[in-house]
């Protein structure tokens, strides 16, 4: 089994990969999460005069501040140079939540997936954090890969 998961060594010790002999690449990673909360909290976070200021700016800028800093988050990360970083939310009344998308891109010879799920996580804990004292019981949920482009192994889009 260590010999499909390339963080493990051939005794199942985890190991950073070697990427020095891959191509440079263009690398693209899009992720996406949301937050459920109550419509009465939605309405509020979609007002923008939040007690800690616009629910929808702090947690962009969070995401784009995290996604800059995954190496330094999870262990086995390589420190790339991120080209771009766009994170955007977005109201889902229906559904009762705040979307977050985030897109990540670079040139370089490892992806970007894990930046564009760490820009969601982070973007995710913030609108918690920002409106935790209206709700308590939101939800964060479905923080998953969209796409990738670039690398080796090619292209990735999750089934709709």
């Amino acid at each position: 089994m260590a010999d499909d998961l390339t963080h493990l060594d051939s005794t199942g010790q985890a190991r950073m990969v070697d990427v020095g002999a891959k191509p440079v690449t263009v690398r693209e990673a899009v992720a996406t999460g949301r937050v459920r909360m109550t419509a009465e909290t939605l309405k509020k976070a979609l007002a923008g005069d939040s007690k800690k200021g616009s629910v929808r700016a702090a947690a962009e800028f969070a995401g784009i501040m995290a996604a800059k800093r995954t190496a330094e988050l999870i262990p086995l990360c390589h420190q790339i140079a991120l080209s771009s970083v766009k994170v955007e939310i977005a109201a889902d009344e229906a559904a009762g939540a705040l979307v977050v998308t985030a897109r990540a891109k670079t040139s370089g010879q490892t992806g970007v997936e894990m930046e564009a799920l760490t820009a969601v996580s982070v973007a995710c804990l913030t609108i918690y954090d920002m409106l935790k004292a209206s709700d308590r019981a939101m939800v964060i949920e479905g923080i998953t890969l969209l796409e990738k482009h670039g690398g080796a192994s090619g292209d990735y889009v999750r089934p709709r």
